[in-house]
């Protein structure tokens, strides 16, 4: 049961049609109450121009999330699923002031160390690593098989991440965004960071955990610890669902994006329009009783964007009509905008080339309107990325591979993968997806 009187924005029915939900919630003005989650009950920004004005006035607007009333007076399920977004960390999303810029700066200065060339050249060979797992079996889930293990192993190449640590980060962030076992995930998650924190001081590197370090902000290991959660919590799944959701636009339809003429650059603008891959998140809390238009906002309650349904204020018509890049929200605005842009736009062009100029036959298996998304308020993704394609051998010889088993062959009547679906190693002990890599790509 949800509150009276709130929207849910969660559940099949928000998932199946999100933008059903919005256009009734911005009936009510440019902001409206709706329910994160049983229990949780926030305030949604739905038009544009409102959402402008809270994300570009800290002032009256924090990210502090420690401000948050419901939660100080008992009143918000500690076992809430969304509570992993919104707990206050120490972090560039839920700091203010000078502790925000001084966060803010340590990551954004790191952030500009990468070189565009390495940049590229990684995700190449991530690409290739993951296509030849399923290359040579004419099917795969371009969710589980790739979207979803690209931007993973990804963050461990730019944090720098021996074998072991490598594949630890891996499972265990994989298991907090799919909310296995997330008490146990957070604490495996914390201990592989501190120990490549500690790894890092002692042997620095070209990467961000090093840069990081070596800041003048002189960042100490807790802080350093939750940038680079919030870095990976910002970049992962977003990540994951700007690559899917734009395969998607050049899939749908059984066409070839390229046979119908979209490019890349254009699929990946109408998702960051229309499909963001983060619908409504950067919440806000007041710090004082505020009107947005006519709609209160109570002091210390959470205010949400909504990027998706921002994006799709009917005002917007002329930027709409010429999907300018200017005027959409998907990587926010204002003091907290998304740092990493240009990066996040280069990752996901370079990873659909790959996939794309391996798999020149790619279709997919399912109609586009009959695909499932994953429900929540924040995210926007779907649950599988079902494909077919002529079979193509793996560039890669077979005794460097690791020895798990694609979500496609499973779904064919392969055998079972891993519970965790980690490759098996000899002599009983467990290979990850990151140290199998690095068997391939001695780096």
């Amino acid at each position: 049961m949800h509150t009276a009187g709130r929207m849910p924005l969660y559940g099949e029915d928000f998932a199946a049609d999100p933008g059903a939900s919005y256009d009734q919630l911005r009936a009510q003005g440019p902001a409206a109450p709706v329910e994160l989650a049983p229990g949780v009950d926030a305030t949604l920004v739905t038009s544009h121009e409102a959402a402008l004005r809270v994300l570009q006035n800290p002032g009256l607007f924090a990210r502090d999330s420690r401000r948050w009333a419901a939660l100080n007076e008992g009143r918000v399920p500690l076992d809430s699923p969304v509570l992993p977004m919104m707990f206050y960390r120490p972090n560039c999303l839920f700091t203010d002031g000078a502790e925000h810029l001084r966060l803010r700066k340590a990551v954004t200065e790191s952030l500009a160390r990468l070189n565009v060339n390495r940049l590229n050249r990684d995700v190449e060979r991530i690409a290739g690593f993951l296509l030849d797992q399923f290359s040579p079996l004419g099917r795969a889930d371009l969710i589980s098989d790739y979207a979803k293990l690209l931007p993973l192993l990804l963050f461990n190449q730019l944090f720098g991440c021996p074998a072991g640590i490598g594949d630890r980060l891996t499972r265990s962030m994989s298991a907090l965004f799919d909310g296995h076992d997330v008490m146990q995930a957070n604490e495996d998650l914390t201990a592989c960071l501190m120990e490549l924190i500690a790894i890092k001081r002692d042997q620095p590197g070209e990467d961000i955990t090093s840069w990081l370090i070596q800041h003048p902000a002189r960042l100490r290991d807790e802080e350093l610890k939750d940038q680079l959660v919030m870095l990976m919590g910002a970049g992962v799944e977003p990540e994951r669902n700007l690559i899917a959701n734009a395969l998607l636009v050049l899939l749908a339809g059984d066409v070839r994006g390229r046979r119908s003429g979209i490019r890349i650059e254009d699929a990946i603008d109408q998702v960051l329009w229309n499909n963001p891959p983060i619908a409504n998140y950067a919440t806000h809390f007041p710090v004082q009783d505020v009107e947005l238009g006519d709609v209160l906002l109570p002091a210390h309650t959470p205010v949400v964007i909504g990027f998706a349904a921002a994006n799709t204020d009917p005002s917007l018509t002329t930027s709409r009509e010429s999907l300018s890049k200017g005027a959409h929200l998907a990587w926010g605005a204002g003091p907290h905008a998304c740092p990493a842009k240009s990066p996040a736009q280069l990752i996901a062009i370079t990873a659909i080339e790959c996939l794309l100029n391996a798999l020149p036959d790619i279709s997919l298996v399912t109609a586009a309107e009959r695909l499932a998304w994953r429900p929540g308020p924040f995210q926007r993704g779907l649950v599988a990325l079902p494909v077919r394609f002529s079979p193509t051998p793996a560039r890669t010889p077979s005794s460097a591979r690791p020895a798990h088993t694609p979500a496609a062959e499973t779904a064919a009547g392969g055998p079972a993968p891993a519970t965790d679906r980690q490759p098996a190693a000899p002599q009983g002990r467990q290979k990850g997806w990151w140290s199998s890599f690095l068997d391939v790509f001695r780096l």
